[in-house]
């Protein structure tokens, strides 16, 4: 009996032993590669590297838009243990080491949604020394939870390029659905307004990834590979900050805009908004206080009014009614319309008024003296099919394809946007007051200012832009960009740009009743120009409505000029949202503006290139 019981026991005993080899046998060799993957991929994690933005620099090489060194906080959701609710637990303990604002948590829900449980997410930009030295003290209580270095916005410059360069900020949710998540891996900002929305693929660049050995609790343990990121590429823009500095220093406290531009290649020398902000708020989240301060601002330091703002003309339409005049036949320089005070349509018993009753005038005197009856006539006598016809050539009623985001259109007055936008018929008193730059008008500085480079180009249409050269890295070459496409040709007489020319300068350079005489004094170059004094309030006599008793808030101002008349380098426009005239408010502006040009230009044909480091 007790032989068949050892016996019994010494089976069972080998049974049991092969079992357990046969198993191991099985998950080493037969499956053993597969659970080596996994424990791998438990161990081995893959992340994406950011690259860094592009630099942008003004044509001389200055500095606008920069990257620094910063620290944030990113949570791996693998490493958080108990699903959810562990992480909603993690959340609030956190929230009493680092200051989390709910948009951080929001930004950090959307983000997670779209990302692998793997990969690390950002849930705090921009920490302090004194955040980072607190959760360091307490690190050992947020497993997955780590600081990490990266390079975040800056714009040195603060509020003087705000409107052209624009801002990056977070990616939000409407965002992170359309953007390509291989291209936008590991990225947390991207390009909002300005240039930085308008160049967004040339500066963002192509993610990296580092291959990481991970602990259980998520940190860090070694790095085992590492692919590079490809910076974006740095911008090299044609405005001058000296210039730009000038403008805005010219416009001061006033608000409205001011555009310069190179007639000959239409480079933006300068493109100022007033008021201004400061980018750098938006860069890693504004504050609620600052955001609502900026939003219920009743001067809209947010618009951008050198290509979204909206001014009424006025005389400073004059020029291309002339050109439109002349080359359709309907008038010579040398015709001439007596001005009397006051313009009838014939047939119709309401006048149109002219403040000036100049006489006899041709189209030099007209311009120079602004007359409006000249143009009350010239309109009346196109017709508006053939006038906005025409004004359209200048780029009037469309945005002129500036590489800064955000312009707008504006309105080209036509008895078809009339019929489309308010189901009106179109009467002949509307032609007449279009004529002058007044009625339904609406036009953006930038407009205006390629309009007079058209002027000043003697019919050549060379659209705006601020980019002039990119550079695939420091210490890469700087590659001179390509002009834009040119428009086609407006106008095919010489003999039209001659003559709106010499209005224009006589309106300069002239004795009174020319509308700014003196402004070209002691200035090296001759200088031609035009004022325009749009009104905003209707009147029927010389008494002024209540709502504008002030002669300083009545109008809107506008000032438009080119030099040196006969090879013109810079056309400016200044355009003021409230102001007594043309000629008293935004003339004396352009001529700062003329005086820091002639200080600063150099006349470079090519950016140099900057010494910095990325």
């Amino acid at each position: 009996m007790f032989r068949a019981r050892a016996v019994i026991g010494f089976l069972l005993i080998v049974i049991c032993l092969g079992t357990l080899v046969s198993r191991y046998v099985f998950l080493q060799v037969y499956r053993g590669t597969e659970f080596s993957e996994t424990s791998d991929k438990q161990r081995i994690s893959v992340r994406s590297v950011a690259p860094s933005r592009g630099l942008i620099y003004d044509r001389n090489g200055v500095l606008l838009a920069d990257n620094v060194a910063a620290f944030r906080l990113e949570i791996v959701p693998e490493a958080v243990e108990g699903g959810r609710k562990g992480m909603e637990h993690l959340l609030a303990e956190l929230g009493d080491v680092v200051a989390i604002s709910t948009d951080d948590v929001e930004h950090f829900r959307n983000a997670r949604a779209k990302k692998k449980a793997f990969e690390s997410v950002p849930l705090r930009l921009k920490l302090s020394e004194d955040e980072i030295a607190r959760f360091s003290v307490n690190r050992w209580r947020f497993p997955g939870v780590e600081v990490v270095p990266y390079l975040t916005r800056a714009y040195p410059l603060g509020p003087l390029f705000a409107h052209a360069i624009g801002y990056v900020g977070r990616i939000d949710l409407n965002e992170l659905v359309k953007l390509d998540p291989n291209l936008y891996a590991g990225a947390t900002h991207i390009g909002k307004t300005g240039v930085e929305r308008w160049y967004e693929d040339e500066l963002h660049g192509a993610p990296g990834s580092e291959t990481v050995e991970v602990g259980a609790d998520g940190r860090v343990r070694r790095k085992l590979d590492y692919v590079s990121p490809t910076p974006g590429k740095n911008l090299y823009l044609s405005i001058d900050a000296r210039l730009q500095r000038a403008t805005e220093e010219a416009l001061g406290a006033r608000l409205g805009a001011a555009v310069a531009i190179d007639p000959r290649n239409g480079e933006v020398l300068a493109l100022v908004s007033e008021p201004d902000f400061d980018g750098n708020l938006f860069v890693n989240g504004i504050a609620q206080a600052d955001y609502a301060q900026l939003m219920q601002d009743p001067r809209k330091p947010l618009l951008n009014r050198a290509i979204a703002g909206g001014f009424i003309p006025g005389s400073t339409i004059k020029p291309y009614a002339a050109a439109a005049g002349l080359e359709l036949g309907v008038r010579t320089p040398s015709d001439t319309v007596v001005s009397t005070g006051e313009y009838h349509i014939p047939g119709q018993a309401r006048g149109y008024r002219d403040d000036f009753p100049a006489g006899r005038v041709d189209l030099k005197l007209a311009l120079a003296w602004s007359v409006n009856t000249y143009f009350y006539s010239l309109a009346y006598e196109m017709g508006i099919d053939r006038f906005s016809g025409f004004l359209g050539k200048f780029g009037f009623g469309a945005k002129t394809g500036i590489d800064v985001a955000g312009e707008a259109a504006g309105v080209l007055p036509s008895a078809e946007w009339l019929r489309a936008t308010r189901n009106q018929p179109w009467y002949a008193g509307y032609t007449v007051n279009v004529g002058f730059g007044q009625g339904f008008w609406v036009v953006t500085p930038i407009q205006l200012a390629h309009a007079l480079t058209v002027v000043a180009a003697k019919g050549a249409n060379r659209p705006p832009h601020v980019l002039r050269a990119t550079q695939a890295g420091i210490g890469a070459p700087v590659q001179p960009v390509p002009l834009p496409m040119p428009g086609p040709n407006v106008g095919t007489h010489a003999g039209t740009w001659k003559a709106i020319e010499e209005g224009m300068w006589l309106a300069v350079n002239g004795p009174p009743p020319s509308t700014v005489s003196g402004l070209g004094k002691e200035f090296p170059y001759a200088i031609a120009g035009k004022t325009g004094t749009a009104e905003r309030f209707s009147r029927f006599d010389e008494t002024w409505t209540s709502i504008a008793t002030s002669s300083a808030d009545r109008h809107q101002v506008l000032f438009e000029c080119f030099t040196p008349t006969e090879d013109p380098r810079i056309a400016v426009v200044v355009a003021l949202e409230a102001g007594h005239s043309g000629a008293s408010d935004a003339a004396p502006i352009a001529r700062k503006i003329l005086d820091a040009w002639l200080k600063y230009d150099d006349d470079a044909p090519a950016p140099r290139v900057a010494e910095a480091t990325q």
